[in-house]
């Protein structure tokens, strides 16, 4: 495989056709952004069915004798409640509970797992604990790149694709399809909290043209339409985007995931971390991540670039308190919304705040999240 400072994902060219408008740069990979209308690409994700470009989500493959257990202790999440064909959201995390990386974890195999990563590297951290450990695994970037197909249609779209049996996919589950003579792993999975799945390519350096052709012929008669991540969308069902929300110097408890599914604690393994998120929840945490609702005129997009540092939150004595790491304006909820990390005694329900934008001091109010779906019922439909 070849590799550049900034790589192209294997669908670049396919995808820039459709008239990419702005990209930014994810796992060293250029990423499309939006591709001129990000409202109208958010009514294309909740109205209908559309596919993104996301070969930037680089596949880091653990295999070998040693791999179950090896990765068992990369994660919180016990993986032996993971079956072969089951895929789980996981953090990787440092030994002091700090998020490495957020990945999708895939088990195809016994001993083979795919972590189809996040804005973060990973690969070098798992060989350097490998070999220090001297676990026989092999560790390494496959030849794999996804694309989603997310949107109340995209059922109809995977149909046409691969046939009937693909709506057998459980939520959270994967199998494998061939497609002119095409390897792919569908999986029921999606950064969008709507209908969707990702499309893991075999092959993909040699592929990916053909699968994007063959993804648009199934999805034309139902009116497929290219985008970038829709951080409006995401922002309302409260996913994590790394790098803003989470961090190496956030750990689980304090963005809000509890210990009663991403972090076991009570398995009999250890994992990276293992110590520290255990004091963590003996002790309690100073500072928590919530949902804010914001006054003023619309934030924008956040896929504009409407938010390219993080905003200051302040008490209403007017002292810097915490941040907004997330904020758009909500085109359903006609509201702006965010997600900020706030000290713990101010993370109440209905307590109130205020904003520093670039557009000035908004007043703002803590509010229970995700904002729309809290039950994440939509995507399991």
């Amino acid at each position: 495989m070849l590799y550049t400072r900034l790589r192209k994902s294997p669908y670049f060219w396919k995808s820039r056709a459709h008239g990419v408008a702005m990209y930014s740069v994810y796992n060293h990979t250029y990423h499309p952004r939006h591709y001129g209308d990000p409202v109208g690409e958010y009514w294309a994700l909740l109205q209908g069915v559309t596919v993104w470009d996301v070969g930037v989500e680089r596949q880091l493959e653990i295999s070998g004798p040693d791999a179950f257990d090896f990765t068992n202790m990369l994660v919180p999440r016990d993986l032996n409640r993971c079956d072969i064909g089951q895929c789980k959201y996981v953090f990787i995390t440092a030994p002091d509970g700090g998020i490495i990386n957020d990945p999708v974890l895939l088990r195809l195999e016994e001993n083979r797992f795919w972590l189809s990563l996040a804005d973060s590297d990973v690969g070098l951290w798992a060989m350097g604990l490998a070999h220090a450990g001297g676990w026989d695994v092999r560790i390494a970037e496959v030849d794999v790149a996804p694309l989603q197909i997310q949107g109340p249609l995209a059922k109809e779209v995977l149909c046409d694709l691969f046939g009937a049996d693909v709506l057998d996919v459980p939520y959270y589950r994967l199998r494998e399809f061939t497609v002119d003579g095409m390897q792919v792993v569908v999986s029921r999975t999606g950064y969008s909290g709507e209908i969707g799945y990702e499309l893991y390519l075999r092959d993909a350096s040699r592929n990916a043209g053909r699968l994007w052709d063959a993804v648009w012929e199934a999805g034309r008669p139902h009116g497929l339409r290219p985008i970038g991540p829709c951080h409006m969308r995401r922002i309302e069902a409260g996913m994590l985007a790394y790098g803003c929300d989470i961090t190496l110097g956030t750990n689980p408890l304090e963005v809000g995931y509890d210990y009663s599914w991403m972090v076991d604690l009570d398995q009999e393994a250890d994992f990276i971390g293992k110590a520290a998120l255990a004091r963590a929840r003996a002790e309690g945490v100073s500072r928590l991540m919530v949902g804010l609702e914001m006054s003023g005129e619309p934030l924008g997009t956040y896929n504009d670039g409407s938010m390219i540092e993080p905003f200051e939150v302040r008490d209403r004595s007017g002292t810097a308190v915490g941040t907004v790491t997330s904020a758009c304006h909500s085109p359903r909820l006609e509201r702006n919304i965010g997600l900020a990390m706030v000290p713990i005694e101010l993370s109440g329900t209905g307590t109130d705040l205020t904003v520093v934008t670039p557009t000035g001091i908004r007043e703002a109010t803590v509010v229970d999240k995700p904002f729309i779906d809290p039950r994440k019922e939509t995507p399991k439909r």
